[in-house]
């Protein structure tokens, strides 16, 4: 049996009188993508940052890789949290520094590497994501929406993270380009051994690479696969999985799997 890399029962975050979460459950198994769905409002960002340990929760526990974030001292939380890489919506580079130079952030704050150390392993991180070597050299400003977005997942993976998780990862980004990226995660998670959460709206990358859907609605999550979120009788959930883009997502997806 898989074990749960995110572990989180009767959470409870509240924001003066605004309850976002009450009673919230949720495991993510070792290995598999999670996608994670709900409306506008529904504390999509704020569950993530719970579980990083950069929210404090009003009630429940938040165990992430064994651990109980909230019960942690410092050094061991940095700990726990350098074994996760984090991919922002934005890609949040900086962007005085050169692709590289992002990538080498996290090694220059937690590791003791030589120079020459980390520009080897760099260039290892950008050509894992699919850029072309000369992209080391250049800054974010340089790059495409879609190179920008494998720029920031090679510094997500640049500790060698257990679990990855993606803010909006194909956000801005054309169909082709969306395609390829999700291709990427899917690639990356059987060679790495990656656990990955995903916030998206992305029907697409939902049908095409999450073994499980998490939606947030009424306060909690409702936990299954596509067809099992097709078949729950939610009106929200009903609503986003039967639309017509829902429809084109999964005939797509079916397609993908025959031409497999």
């Amino acid at each position: 049996m898989a074990e749960a890399v995110i572990r989180i029962r009767g959470l409870r975050n509240q924001f003066g009188d605004q309850v976002v979460h009450d009673g919230l459950d949720l495991d993510v198994m070792r290995g598999e993508v999670l996608g994670l769905v709900g409306g506008s409002g529904s504390g999509k960002s704020v569950l993530m940052n719970t579980i990083l340990g950069l929210n404090r929760p009003g009630a429940g526990t938040v165990e992430l890789l064994g651990n109980d974030i909230s019960e942690m001292g410092t050094d061991a939380r940095t700990a726990t949290q350098t074994r996760c890489g984090v991919l922002f919506q934005s890609g949040a580079l900086f962007s005085s520094l050169t692709v590289a130079e992002n990538v080498q952030v996290p090694m220059r704050e937690h590791l003791r590497l030589s120079q020459d150390l980390m520009d080897e392993l760099a260039a290892l991180k950008i050509a894992l994501v699919g850029l072309p070597p000369d992209a080391g050299r250049k800054r974010p400003a340089e790059l495409s929406g879609g190179m920008k977005k494998r720029a920031g997942l090679a510094r997500a993976l640049s500790l060698d993270a257990e679990i990855l998780f993606l803010d909006e990862p194909t956000a801005g980004l054309d169909p082709i380009g969306a395609a390829a990226f999700d291709d990427l995660i899917r690639d990356l998670r059987r060679s790495l051994g990656l656990s990955v959460m995903m916030i998206t709206h992305d029907l697409d990358s939902l049908a095409a690479i999450c073994d499980r859907i998490a939606v947030l609605v009424d306060k909690r999550v409702r936990v299954g696969t596509m067809a099992d979120q097709m078949a729950d009788p939610h009106p929200w959930i009903q609503a986003y999985f039967h639309g017509p883009r829902a429809r084109a997502a999964l005939a797509a997806a079916a397609d993908g799997e025959r031409a497999k």
